[in-house]
C-alpha cells in the first residue's frame, strides 16, 4: 500500500505537478487548496508527510502547521515559501517545519528532501513498551495485562499494536481509518468493517475499562480513540 503525502497548495498547477511527481515515486498524493481543507486532512488522514505553502487562502500556513504540531507532532512537516520570503522561511522553521523548499523550485530538489526528511524522521513518536493503568499495567512488549489484584490477561498481537499505536499519539483522536491503514494494513476506503469497533470492544474487556470517570479507551463518536488521561506511557 503507497504512503500519503498531503501536498497543501493553492496554486492548482503546482499541486497538480508535484502530485504526479509524488505518484511517480510510489507515494500516493493527497490534495487540498486552501489552509482549512488541508488542516483538516493533515489530521483526519493517515498522511507520512505534508508539503504545506505558508501562503494559503482561508487559513495562513503558519496557523495550519501549528495546529498539526500540537495535534500530531510527529509528523514531519515541508514547507514551501516564495523566493527572498526569508522570515516566512524561519517562522517555519521556528514552528516546527522539518524543512523547507523555495519556489520556484525542481522537481528532483522537492522529492529529495521529502526523501531526506522521512529517512531521518520516520514517525518521530516515541516507542512504548508499557502502559500504566488505574489499577494495573500492560506490558506490550509480553502482550499481557497485569492487575494489582494479581490478574492477567493475554493480549494478541493485533491488540497490542493497537493500543502501542493509540499510545504513541496521546494527545490526539486517531481515527478509524488511521488505524485501519497502519495497523491493520488495509486500504480504508475499500473496506467496510467493524473490525475497529469489535477490537476495542474486545481491548475494554481485557483491560476492565468500564469506570466511565478513568476511561482507558476513549471513543468521541465520528472522530476517532485515544488513550485516557488516566493512563500513561512511562517517560
Amino acid at each position: 500500500m503507497r504512503q500519503e503525502v498531503l501536498v497543501i497548495e493553492d496554486d492548482l498547477a503546482i499541486r497538480r505537478g508535484v502530485a504526479a511527481a509524488l505518484r511517480h515515486s510510489g507515494f500516493e498524493p493527497v490534495e487540498a487548496g486552501d489552509g482549512v481543507a488541508g488542516q483538516r486532512l493533515a489530521l483526519e488522514r493517515s498522511v507520512v508527510l505534508v508539503l504545506l505553502d505558508l501562503a494559503l487562502p482561508l487559513r495562513d500556513g503558519l496557523a495550519v502547521l501549528a495546529a498539526i504540531r500540537d495535534a500530531r507532532p510527529a509528523l514531519p512537516v515541508i514547507v514551501i515559501t516564495a523566493r527572498g520570503a526569508e522570515d516566512e522561511r524561519v517562522r517555519g522553521l521556528r514552528g516546527g517545519a522539518d524543512d523547507y523548499v523555495v519556489k520556484p523550485f525542481s522537481v528532483r530538489e522537492l522529492l529529495a528532501r521529502v526523501d531526506s526528511v522521512l529517512r531521518r524522521s520516520p514517525g518521530r513518536e516515541q516507542p512504548v513498551t508499557s502502559l500504566a493503568l488505574p489499577a494495573g499495567v500492560v506490558d506490550l512488549a509480553a502482550e499481557e495485562v497485569r492487575f494489582d489484584d494479581g490478574g492477567r490477561e493475554a493480549l494478541t498481537a493485533l491488540e497490542a499494536r493497537v493500543l502501542r499505536y493509540l499510545a504513541a499519539f496521546p494527545h490526539r483522536l486517531v481515527s478509524r481509518d488511521e488505524l485501519l491503514a497502519q495497523v491493520w494494513q488495509v486500504e480504508p476506503r475499500h473496506v467496510h468493517t467493524r473490525s475497529v469497533d469489535m477490537a476495542l470492544a474486545r481491548l475494554r474487556r481485557k483491560l476492565r475499562d468500564d469506570r466511565r470517570d478513568q476511561p482507558v479507551l476513549v471513543t468521541v463518536r465520528g472522530r476517532g480513540y485515544r488513550i485516557g488521561g488516566s493512563c500513561a506511557a512511562p517517560g
